[in-house]
Parts: C-alpha cells; sequence; structure tokens
C-alpha cells in the first residue's frame, strides 16, 4: 500500500474517534440508575465462603436465554457502523488523448436499391438554348414509279376456249414490268394503280372482253352486234399486292367475238401506272 493508502486509513480513524467519541462515553440511563441505588442502599452482610463460591458460579456461568450488553468499542467492519462516501478515483478523459491517423478502411458492398420515389412536380422553363450548327444532308426521298401503255395492230377473233389478248406494240414499259410475250402486267411496287381499255368492235359482230386481276374477272368490256363500228373503253382502279398479274381475256361466247384493227393504224391499246405506293401516308 502506497503512501496515499495510509494517509487515507489514518484520516478515516481520527474521524471515527471523534464521531463516536461523545456516543462511546455516554453511559446508558439504566445502568446509571442501579448505581444510584447501590450507592444509596446499605451494603449487603457478608457472605460466607460458599455463598461467595455460588454468586460467583451463577454470575460467570453462561447462559443462552439472556443477551450479553454490548460492548462499548465498535470497529468498523461491525454491522451497523455509519458508512462514509469512498472518495472517487481521478477518472482520465481519454477523448483527449488523440492517437494518429489510422489507415482508409476497405469500400463496403453496395447497398439494396431503395423504392422508387412519387414524380416530382414540373420545374419550371429553362432558357432556350443557343442554335445548333447545320447537319449533313439526308438521302433523297425514294420515289416509286410503275407504268405501261402497249397497242394491238392485228385482229383478234375468238376460238372454241378463253384467249388471252397479246399486244405488239410498246409504247411506255417502265422497268419492264409488263411482258410483251405474255400480255401480262406484273406487280413489283404495291400500291393503287389507274388501268384503261380501249377497243374497237367489228361490223355485226360481238365484243366481249374481260381485265382480269390473277385469275379473278374484274370488270367487263362489251358491244352489242351492230352494223356500224364503234371504239369502246374501259378503265378502273385497283389496289395491287406484289407480284399479281392484270391482263386482257377475249370470251367465248354464242356469238362470235372479234376485235378490228389494222397494220396502218393501232386501235387497241391498253395502260395503266401507279398512282400511290403502300408506303406513302
Amino acid at each position: 500500500m502506497g503512501s496515499r493508502g495510509q494517509r487515507l486509513m489514518l484520516g478515516g480513524c481520527l474521524l471515527l474517534t471523534f464521531a463516536w467519541g461523545p456516543v462511546l462515553s455516554h453511559v446508558p440511563r439504566g445502568q446509571q440508575e442501579r448505581q444510584e441505588q447501590e450507592g444509596t442502599q446499605e451494603p449487603p452482610p457478608p457472605m460466607d465462603h460458599a455463598e461467595r463460591d455460588e454468586e460467583k458460579h451463577e454470575k460467570y456461568s453462561p447462559n443462552l436465554g439472556e443477551e450479553h450488553p454490548a460492548s462499548g468499542c465498535l470497529r468498523c467492519c461491525d454491522p451497523g457502523t455509519p458508512t462514509y462516501q469512498a472518495i472517487p478515483v481521478p477518472q482520465i478523459n481519454i477523448t483527449i488523448l488523440k492517437g494518429e491517423k489510422g489507415d482508409r478502411g476497405d469500400r463496403g458492398l453496395q447497398g439494396k436499391f431503395g423504392k422508387t420515389g412519387s414524380v416530382g412536380a414540373r420545374g419550371h422553363i429553362g432558357p432556350k438554348g443557343q442554335k445548333g450548327s447545320m447537319g449533313s444532308p439526308g438521302d433523297r426521298c425514294k420515289n416509286h414509279y410503275a407504268a405501261f401503255s402497249v397497242g394491238r395492230k392485228k385482229p383478234l377473233h375468238s376460238n372454241d376456249y378463253y384467249q388471252t389478248v397479246v399486244f405488239d406494240t410498246e409504247f411506255v414499259n417502265l422497268y419492264g414490268h409488263f411482258n410483251m410475250f405474255t400480255g401480262r402486267f406484273y406487280c413489283y411496287v404495291p400500291g393503287i394503280y389507274f388501268f384503261s381499255l380501249n377497243v374497237h368492235t367489228w361490223n355485226q359482230k360481238e365484243t366481249y372482253l374481260h381485265i382480269m386481276r390473277n385469275t379473278e374477272e374484274v370488270v367487263i368490256l362489251y358491244a352489242q352486234v351492230s352494223d356500224r363500228s364503234i371504239m369502246q373503253s374501259q378503265s378502273l382502279m385497283l389496289e395491287l399486292q406484289e407480284q399479281d398479274e392484270v391482263w386482257v381475256r377475249l370470251f367465248k361466247g354464242e356469238r362470235e367475238n372479234a376485235i378490228f384493227s389494222d397494220e396502218f393504224d393501232t386501235y387497241v391499246t391498253f395502260s395503266g401506272y401507279l398512282v400511290k405506293h403502300t408506303a406513302e401516308p
């Protein structure tokens, strides 16, 4: 134990002496009355030797039923003694003892994404930006074309079956979409087309033709038997898909069917052209 501990024990003993001095010097009231009564009473007669031994034996024999009077001396460790507040141990503020800065730790894992918040209010319109530079020129718009116009200089008479009208004169045949050997227009550009058929009738003969789309009879060109020949025409618009075919067919009826023409003039013509491409708005 150091010198500081010895000083603390010595101070505690002095405090106990000053605190318990009057208490220890105080005589209990009952004991004081007995002393006064003993001083006033007459002394008892002398006892013989046997009585003194018996009284001595009773006086010093232990009696379990009686409590021993409290001793005048008290120790600081006995129960019931007053306690004194211990002197606190001085504490050191560790926060003022700042050490050196440590190394930076490793980066932790990325946490989970939070819930999507509600859409905020629309902000104010910002100022107008500066005019940008001119861009590079774009490609020219691709235009779609399809057109043909053909004629026939030879007359044609019907036979026992349907006959395809074949043309021998080519006026316009853009991209070769009209086949002069088969007499059919093949659609390579889908869209809406306009078609027109013109023929010259024969005297005393019937004129009966169809404009066909694939195997379908679309419209008819008809002229009754007459003593005079006339020019007869038919026109229409068709919406064609790619690979559709348009052609003219001579019909076989009960009467003789024919169209007139000669090698000097062209009396029979068949024309068509694209009006609007399918992809155009």
